[in-house]
């Protein structure tokens, strides 16, 4: 999800530039939040065998997608990639169904697979957030916005069935909340359960403010443990909400804190302040807003990316010894952000990341 909200200002950048429908061809996890997305004219769902996901296509169903595409005479392909992702398999994928214009970063030269290609510089020379190295690929064609922000659309009927779920809860939706969400989609990105609750108990010794406990329906067990170990105004909200809902409360919330996942930059696309206990894997996905504060930690070795490239940034850039975040600064972080003093990171490359 994160990995499409990302894409937005790019696509925004299609869009007005050149008058076009848009087809968003993701995966299953990535289609989630679609329905927010407000530059997308259609989908197409996939679980192509190049990504990572639970159950992909089979050779058939590849050649069938391939067929299915064809037919629908598209004008452009345009692939998105992180700078550790290879983009030649999606663009076999369009070259195979007749798309006449391909554009990728690629590291290798993809002779005739790419119409225009550009060449990928990432990450041995520069590092962009992912949002400008999405931006700067259709820049290339010509493609341009002035608005460069995360964009979500709002739904006001998700907003007012959320409230009522909040209601239910005995939660006043008219004093706002903080939102503490814990659950991963990788080991390595995982901050303590008993940090966590840590975490929780301070926050309501220094703050008059329901907090809710986020995640998927998966992500409930790990909620609730925190939530009867605090105790007191903590609600367990895991899976209670659809996409669209969940969508709506962050924009309500007063604060965000989390583990870096898509809910990160939810929050960065509603403007809602917002906490991040970062994990050291890719610096390219720091939330896209003035409203951020940036809590690194390390990866465990043993969970660490196989990926060469992967590997190359971690020993270039994470070189210097990072502790665990403690419950204490982090609720330090959120006192300075609740109060006004700017947690401000630059939407460039910032300097805890970019050090040479």
């Amino acid at each position: 999800m994160g990995d499409v909200i990302m894409s937005g200002p790019a696509m925004r950048a299609l869009k007005e530039s050149f008058g076009c429908s848009i087809t968003l061809l993701t995966s299953a996890m990535g289609n989630i939040i679609t329905p927010c997305l407000p530059h997308i004219d259609e989908v197409m769902v996939c679980n192509v065998p190049w990504i990572k996901a639970g159950e992909t296509l089979s050779p058939q169903e590849t050649i069938t997608l391939v067929q299915t595409i064809k037919e629908r005479h598209f004008d452009a392909a345009v692939i998105f990639t992180a700078y550790s992702q290879n983009p030649l398999p999606a663009a076999m994928l369009a070259f195979m169904a007749g798309i006449p214009l391909r554009l990728a970063y690629c590291r290798e030269n993809p002779y005739d697979l790419l119409t225009h290609w550009i060449p990928d510089k990432e990450p041995y020379s520069l590092i962009r957030h992912q949002v400008r190295r999405d931006l700067d690929l259709v820049a290339s064609v010509g493609a341009q916005t002035a608005d460069t922000q995360l964009s979500l659309q709002l739904n006001e009927n998700a907003l007012k069935s959320a409230f009522a779920k909040l209601t239910a809860r005995g939660i006043p939706i008219s004093e706002s909340w903080i939102i503490v969400h814990t659950g991963v989609s990788e080991q390595k990105r995982e901050y303590p359960l008993h940090y966590w609750i840590q975490t929780v108990q301070q926050l309501q010794q220094s703050f008059d403010l329901p907090i809710l406990l986020t995640g998927s329906a998966g992500e409930t067990e790990q909620a609730k443990a925190i939530a009867d170990a605090a105790g007191g105004n903590v609600h367990m909200m895991a899976g209670m909400f659809s996409i669209e809902e969940f969508v709506a409360v962050i924009h309500e919330a007063q604060l965000v804190i989390s583990v870096n996942t898509a809910t990160i930059h939810i929050a960065a696309a509603t403007d809602t302040p917002v906490i991040v206990l970062y994990a050291l894997t890719n610096p390219q996905h720091t939330p896209w807003t003035e409203y951020a504060r940036v809590l690194p930690f390390p990866v465990q070795e043993q969970l660490k990316s196989k990926n060469q490239v992967v590997s190359y940034v971690s020993e270039q850039l994470f070189r210097h010894i990072v502790h665990m975040p403690t419950p204490a600064r982090i609720v330090e972080a959120a006192q300075d952000m609740l109060t006004g003093i700017p947690g401000v990171l630059p939407k460039e490359p910032a300097p805890l990341f970019y050090e040479t």
